[in-house]
């Protein structure tokens, strides 16, 4: 049996079903899978993180909060910031390679050669950050009911 708390916690956040969170840890592996292994600069890295990505952002923007707490929704956007700036470094790490946007040699190795290293980590940060505090948060509604 579920308890007061948890019946709280699922009916302030929408949860996602069994097949939704399968895409949802498969992304996240991909990202992490992706990431590392450009490194070593192979060149199906960004396909990798690129999937991942994608479903790892699609999913979590498909988890909503359905309360009236402004921190939550306000981490919530926060979040959802970290989502697109996850998908932004994989279109970075694509333009990355070879100077595909055709830019001059100085140009591109000032904005956007290895900003995708950038990007992720402040969508990293945002992540933990947003996840960590949503869960405080829900937990301080819980115990007020």
């Amino acid at each position: 049996m579920m308890s007061a708390k948890q019946n709280h916690w699922k009916a302030a956040m929408k949860q996602l079903n069994k097949t939704q969170t399968m895409i949802y840890l498969l992304g996240a592996i991909l990202m992490t899978v992706g990431a590392g292994i450009s490194l070593l600069t192979w060149e199906s890295a960004p396909y990798i993180y690129s999937i991942g990505a994608l479903g790892f952002a699609s999913m979590q923007m498909l988890q909503r909060y359905e309360g009236q707490n402004f921190n939550i929704k306000r981490l919530r956007r926060m979040m959802l910031v970290s989502d697109v700036l996850f998908l932004l470094a994989g279109v970075l790490m694509f333009a990355n390679k070879n100077n595909l946007l055709g830019l001059d040699h100085i140009i591109y190795i000032e904005y956007v050669y290895n900003k995708w290293v950038l990007v992720l980590l402040i969508a990293a940060i945002l992540q933990l950050y947003s996840m960590h505090r949503i869960g405080r948060e829900l937990e301080k509604e819980a115990k007020k009911l």
